[in-house]
């Protein structure tokens, strides 16, 4: 596998992979900050439950839709020019979504998607290369500090919202993002002066031949692979995560506040899963046999709540922790399988454009399912089918060491591509 390695040694930028937690943060903290203040939301702007609707459901369709025109862009800039351009999209959605008009939230909520589709794609482009050593465990750091951007955003925004008002308490996520990018421009320039540095003292690390091109990433079946099981992680993640409060209230006589906190741990214990991962695919070997453990623990949410629902804290913990891990060893999977940059961004995009186009639908079809049968079985099936579909498709790509890599260590890209990134 091609990857680049940061000049001047082996060990892990430090400050690099600040930027890259920083930048995870806003990775989906100003998505689910409406979610708090939705009620102040609709009384002041004065709209109805689809607008809101819109407005949780555009980002993600934004992440599918949008995914190829942002590997393009990555493939303009660079990739540490195109981590800029989302958090300056990040930023500048987040302050127009708090103008306070339908329009402008609207607009700012586009612009917010838009700029996360990039640090979606490009993120684990920067890991693949950057981190070359490491990568398992960054990917792992990375979708962790994701969700706890969320947590944060969940669990500040109401009591701010009540000091500052709802507006302001929007806006205000986007000073993380300015602390991102100031991170991440003084981790860039460090970056570039020590590869420019070691090329003209000739110790920059040596560059072999790039590996032999197998075509486009869309001819390759184990992309399509992975983009079915990225699919059926993202349909069952955005599916669940919509309905679970309604299903703990309607089949354990809970009330919605309490449901709503309930559902958190599946939210929470996602951390847990996004660290164990690595450790396993460092023990076992081979990423398909940690999707299948991952899909295994994904299962006991809808078969747990059909058979056992009053065991629900259960299956909500085995649950969160699948879906924490889930979605790092898709992401630790394409890194391991892309065999230079070019293929890492192409796959990225691949995956995480099919997957999250189709994970949108998510909460559409759990939803309509419910209202169809009047009931929360078959919602509970179609969940389990979706995480079916990502163990068969996931085991068969996932795969182990991916082709031409040695057990040296990825193989370094030239000075000169450093410099451009």
């Amino acid at each position: 596998m091609q990857r680049g390695r940061r000049a001047g040694g082996a060990a892990v930028p430090a400050l690099l992979l600040a930027g890259v937690l920083l930048v995870a943060l806003n990775m989906r903290g100003p998505l689910v900050a409406i979610a708090p203040v939705v009620d102040d939301l609709r009384r002041d702007l004065g709209v109805g439950a689809g607008t809101v609707g819109l407005l949780t459901s555009i980002p993600v369709l934004c992440f599918g839709l949008a995914a190829p025109l942002a590997s393009l862009l990555i493939a303009r800039t660079g990739v540490h020019r195109a981590v800029l351009a989302s958090m300056a999209g990040v930023l500048a959605g987040t302050l127009l979504r708090s103008l306070g008009s339908p329009t402008a939230a609207i607009a700012g909520t586009v612009v917010i998607g838009l700029g996360v589709t990039v640090g979606n794609v490009v993120v684990p482009v920067v890991i693949g290369r950057d981190f070359p050593g490491a990568t398992n465990v960054v990917t792992a750091a990375y979708t962790a500090a994701m969700n706890l951007g969320s947590t944060l955003a969940s669990a500040l925004t109401a009591p701010l919202a009540e000091l500052v008002g709802w507006q302001a308490a929007l806006a205000a996520w986007g000073l993380l993002v300015v602390v991102a990018a100031a991170v991440w421009t003084a981790a860039l320039r460090r970056h570039v002066a020590r590869a420019v540095a070691a090329e003209a003292a000739g110790t920059a690390p040596p560059v072999r031949p790039p590996a032999a091109p197998r075509g486009s990433v869309w001819r390759q079946p184990a992309a399509w692979g992975l983009t079915l099981a990225f699919a059926g992680q993202a349909f069952s993640y955005y599916g669940a995560t919509a309905w679970l409060p309604t299903l703990l209230a309607d089949e354990n006589d809970m009330s919605r506040s309490a449901a709503g906190v309930s559902s958190s741990l599946f939210q929470v214990l996602a951390i847990v899963g996004a660290f164990s991962v690595p450790a396993l695919v460092a023990w076992w070997k081979r990423p398909s046999l940690v999707l299948l453990a991952v899909t295994a623990a994904w299962v006991t949410l809808p078969i747990g709540l059909l058979v056992a629902p009053s065991l629900w804290a259960l299956w909500c913990c085995l649950a969160g922790i699948a879906q924490g891990g889930g979605i790092t060893v898709v992401f630790i999977a394409i890194v391991r399988r892309a065999r230079d940059l070019t293929e890492n961004r192409r796959l990225s995009a691949m995956v995480q454009g099919g997957g999250y186009a189709i994970g949108a639908t998510g909460p559409l079809i759990i939803g309509a399912v419910h209202d169809a049968t009047g009931g929360w079985a078959a919602p509970l099936l179609v969940i389990l089918g979706a995480v079916l579909v990502m163990a068969v498709a996931g085991t068969a790509s996932a795969g182990g060491r991916a082709d031409g890599e040695t057990e040296a260590g990825p193989v370094p890209v030239p000075a000169g591509e450093e410099r451009r990134g």
